[in-house]
């Protein structure tokens, strides 16, 4: 996919139709609503190539196009493969993730795809990757030491393996402690299917208060395998 990021634009910083700088129309060697399909076409050629999701505001700058007209696009074309406007349900959806937009297989197919997936093709999260990306998820930014608290192990090995896999991610340090301090990833929100944090099902209040854990020895116990 090519993008136009060193293409001259209005002195403002974007053209007098609202399309990005770089995408101004005048400055392409192509016009998407003269190819076959037009613009809505070009924008879904786009994202069947996309192996992460892509926020609108660089598909505008790609297709030269104005990003309200681009995200309108993107809502026709999530609504068509749903199959709302009378058409049949695609074996696919188009869905918004973190801050950008993906195909994805659709969910009603997960069985279908699962059987495709050889096992072992893909390697999985075990339960002690998985409780430790939770307690992470709900209580971010946190340490090391405080996720161990929660979970009563160690878990430097898990919280590497998170890390290696672009689950997690350093943010910061603890102010009073200099510890290291840990978030999720917009790769997370991807393979959760979610736009934002605030979507997590309400689960945090099970967990124990941070500041009960200050303090805990959270280096006894055996590291959790990877």
């Amino acid at each position: 996919m090519t993008e136009h990021d060193d293409a001259p634009g209005a002195a403002d910083g974007t053209a007098e139709d609202g399309t990005p700088d770089d995408a101004a129309p005048d400055e392409l060697a192509f016009d998407v609503e003269s190819l076959p399909g037009g613009a809505l076409a070009a924008l879904e050629a786009v994202l069947m190539v996309a192996d992460e999701p892509i926020p609108a505001v660089r598909l505008a700058t790609t297709l030269a196009l104005p990003t309200e007209q681009v995200e309108d696009l993107l809502d026709r074309l999530a609504a068509e493969y749903r199959g709302e406007d009378g058409g049949r349900p695609r074996g696919f959806e188009l869905r918004r993730a973190g801050d950008g937009w993906r195909i994805y297989s659709a969910g009603a197919y997960g069985d279908v795809v699962g059987r495709f997936v050889v096992d072992g093709q893909t390697q999985r999260l075990t339960q002690a990757a998985l409780e430790t990306l939770a307690v992470v998820a709900y209580r971010q930014p946190v340490s090391r030491g405080q996720v161990s608290g929660v979970r009563g192990v160690n878990v430097d090995g898990v919280m590497r393996t998170l890390a290696s896999r672009g689950l997690v991610v350093e943010a910061g340090h603890d102010v009073t402690t200099g510890a290291v301090l840990y978030g999720t990833t917009g790769y997370f929100l991807e393979r959760m299917g979610l736009s934002s944090l605030d979507e997590l099902p309400p689960l945090a209040p099970y967990l124990p208060d941070i500041e009960s854990l200050e303090g805990i020895d959270t280096t006894a116990g055996r590291e959790d395998a990877r």
